[in-house]
């Protein structure tokens, strides 16, 4: 199949009718046929240089896949049919190809080269086809390690950075525990992202994988609390912290502490939890209430994407910058990710269930609002927001433009603070490398890096499982030296 960016346009994964899936939490993107994914693979202009799989970083930017996925590749083999041989191209890059193909935000499509005067290639929906298929035809097996190093390592935590590190290091032949502190391993993947965007199946399955391969799950341990850190050194060879950004930012505003103020995590789980059977506490009920989420990123669209699975009586997601434009702005070039306006499958079901889109922008919240302790409401007001000649923004808050919004429930999505507080609290000093002040203790992820992309937590998971590596290799050196 020939290059088609010229004739067949941009298309990505179909999603079951918004009147159908808000009644239930089942994925709401579903499969693209064969021949519809041939075409937009076809799209790929097979670059001389692919910016799509850079996977570097411009300031807080990130360009291409952090991965380095091998994109007009497995496009390739895609447009010649090649099902088996793109899946193989696939996993050489990405340990999680599922997980990455349903949530991640897909930076590889914002320096696509293609995005220059056109819509990008879909990849995110490609890479997940491939996997999906890949799983549908069996292709996808425990891979068995035939040769054990006899060194042990013990990964604290099993968001995807340390289910990355687990599984690149029992690939090398190392004996591997993972250590979680939930009922059930998985972390963000399990508990913060919503059913609808990952069924949980999903993740089960590749934790099902990793265990026939030979790596050790250990749930219900919380480090400092179950198990000392010096306790862990003692008993394996090294020790790696993925556990990922935990501490939730509060609003730090009158009344935040009042009941019906949540965190948007909290939140989310109590809701993932009732999916398991268990019992949903009512604060996390949004039914017949009037929800305000505060936050504008993913983890907001999610609440209001739950609140409306909920039957919450209305939803209002408050942002702190203004509505993005239809066109990539001036002050984000290519490659840069185009950061347009975009209706995410939340904001579709706000319209279809409310009649209107649920966001507002440019507000400050002032103070929570309530009754004997209770939110009633929450004081805003709207801000003007100034780009400053060196790129600095400025928010001035516009007079005479106070309003009280009714609330019942406020759900907080406002990202996480540095990692480094919840490290030092059982005695784990991060530095600037995987590395920490602790012999043979590592970190990785966003307990290195702060809240980050999953993607990003892919490659830290890889990129710390070639250090320990080298670590242990240094350490059998030594051990043979001196014996």
């Amino acid at each position: 199949m020939k290059h088609n960016f010229l004739n067949i346009a941009r298309s990505t994964l179909p999603e079951r009718l918004v009147d159908e899936r808000v009644k239930d939490y089942e994925e709401y993107a579903t499969r693209m046929d064969d021949e519809s994914v041939k075409q937009q693979a076809a799209r790929c202009m097979d670059c001389g240089t692919p910016f799509c799989h850079v996977g570097d970083m411009i300031g807080q930017e990130t360009i291409g896949c952090p991965i380095h996925n091998y994109i007009p590749e497995w496009n390739k083999l895609v447009t010649k049919s090649d099902w088996m041989g793109a899946y193989h191209r696939l996993m050489e890059t990405n340990n999680f190809p599922e997980f990455t193909g349903r949530v991640c935000p897909a930076p590889c499509e914002g320096s696509c080269t293609l995005g220059i005067s056109e819509d990008p290639v879909a990849i995110k929906s490609i890479e997940r086809t491939i996997i999906d298929r890949a799983f549908e035809e069996g292709w996808v097996k425990p891979r068995p390690v035939h040769r054990r190093s006899g060194m042990t390592i013990a990964v604290v935590g099993s968001g995807p950075a340390g289910l990355a590190a687990a599984d690149q290091l029992n690939q090398l032949g190392h004996s591997v525990t993972i250590i979680e502190k939930a009922d059930e391993p998985g972390g963000l993947l399990m508990y913060g992202i919503p059913n609808m965007k990952l069924d949980k199946d999903v993740v089960r399955r590749r934790i099902r994988l990793l265990e026939q391969e030979g790596i050790v799950i250990r749930t219900n341990i919380e480090v400092g609390t179950d198990v000392t850190v010096e306790a862990l050194r003692n008993q394996y060879d090294a020790v790696i912290f993925a556990t990922g950004a935990q501490k939730q930012r509060t609003l730090g505003i009158d009344g935040d502490d009042a009941r019906g103020v949540e965190m948007a995590m909290d939140y989310l789980t109590a809701s993932m939890r009732e999916r398991k059977g268990e019992s949903l506490p009512s604060m996390y009920d949004a039914k017949d209430k009037n929800v305000i989420v505060i936050g504008g990123g993913d983890t907001g669209a999610d609440c209001v994407a739950t609140a409306i699975r909920q039957g919450a009586k209305s939803v209002v997601q408050f942002g702190k910058h203004p509505s993005k434009g239809l066109l990539r702005a001036p002050e984000k070039p290519w490659p840069l990710q185009p950061d347009t306006l975009t209706t995410d499958y939340a904001y579709a079901e706000s319209l279809a269930v409310y009649e209107k889109d649920p966001r507002t922008y440019l507000i400050r919240s002032n103070q929570i609002v309530t009754i004997e302790g209770r939110v009633t409401g929450i004081e805003t007001e709207r801000m003007t927001k100034v780009v400053n000649p060196d790129g600095q923004a400025t928010f001035f808050v516009e007079e005479d433009s106070i309003e009280t919004y009714p609330a019942d429930l406020i759900l907080v999505a406002i990202g996480f603070e540095r990692p480094e507080h919840e490290l030092r609290k059982i005695g784990v000093e991060k530095t600037t490398d995987f590395q920490t002040a602790t012999e043979n203790v590592f970190v990785a992820g966003d307990a290195k890096r702060g809240q980050s992309l999953i993607v990003w937590a892919i490659r830290e998971g890889r990129e710390v499982a070639e250090v320990v590596d080298a670590y242990l290799d240094t350490c059998k050196t030594e051990l043979k030296t001196s014996s």
